[in-house]
């Protein structure tokens, strides 16, 4: 792995964590050391993250981890909805129907119960993500989709657990999963659309305490 690639992947992971929280100042000195690369990977791994829009320059010297706030989450699921309910109606025209059958079944029975539960879940969405990826055969729209998701691990750190959503996710990605093995794109689609509103919305209800910009509008 390239020194750049290398101190890319450990400041997205520690970003992604929370152990850079926002606001963040990443001193290239400071980082190369810490890292144990050169200036020049280090700047372009920062360039990368710059480019996912995990960080920002403050001054040509000063770069900065960004805040994410219910208005950015709020930009983020518009985008989520365009790619994502595209991708599910392509994934449902031209995906194999087995595969998601088998995703679906997975889904079917996650169990949520002990400290493994979610994790054993978000496994089974990263599998689902690869297979909706691999069926819409667009390097365009996934790479769109690998963005979003960057940015969705955030999300649903800043979120608080709640084990009824969690068990409602699992049903809402089950039926998601199984309209795309039907191959039917429209019923693929409102499924996702649907998820998503509720993912949206309980994302916001549990921020609200915390929000650093005031919410003039609903959630969608």
């Amino acid at each position: 792995m390239r020194a750049s690639d290398r101190a890319y992947a450990t400041l997205l992971d520690e970003i992604q964590s929370g152990s850079l929280p926002p606001g963040t100042v990443l001193g290239e000195v400071e980082q190369a050391t810490r890292l144990g690369v050169s200036r020049t990977p280090l700047r372009e791994a920062i360039g990368r993250l710059a480019a996912d829009g995990l960080v920002a320059q403050q001054s040509p010297r000063v770069t900065v981890v960004t805040d994410v706030d219910a208005d950015d989450i709020r930009e983020l699921f518009e985008l989520r909805r365009a790619l994502e309910e595209t991708a599910a109606r392509l994934a449902a025209a031209r995906g194999d129907r087995a595969v998601f059958a088998a995703v679906a079944a997975d889904f079917g029975r996650t169990d949520l119960s002990g400290p493994a539960g979610a994790d054993g879940y978000y496994a089974t969405i990263a599998r689902f993500d690869a297979a909706i990826d691999a069926a819409v055969a667009n390097d365009y729209l996934t790479a769109a989709l690998r963005t979003v998701r960057t940015h969705l691990v955030r999300v649903r750190r800043l979120a608080r657990d709640h084990p009824g959503r969690l068990a409602a996710s699992v049903s809402e990605h089950r039926l998601i999963a199984q309209a795309i093995a039907d191959a039917d794109p429209e019923l693929a689609a409102h499924a996702t659309h649907v998820h998503l509103h509720n993912a949206l919305t309980a994302v916001l209800d549990s921020i609200a305490p915390t929000t650093s910009r005031p919410t003039a509008e609903g959630a969608p």
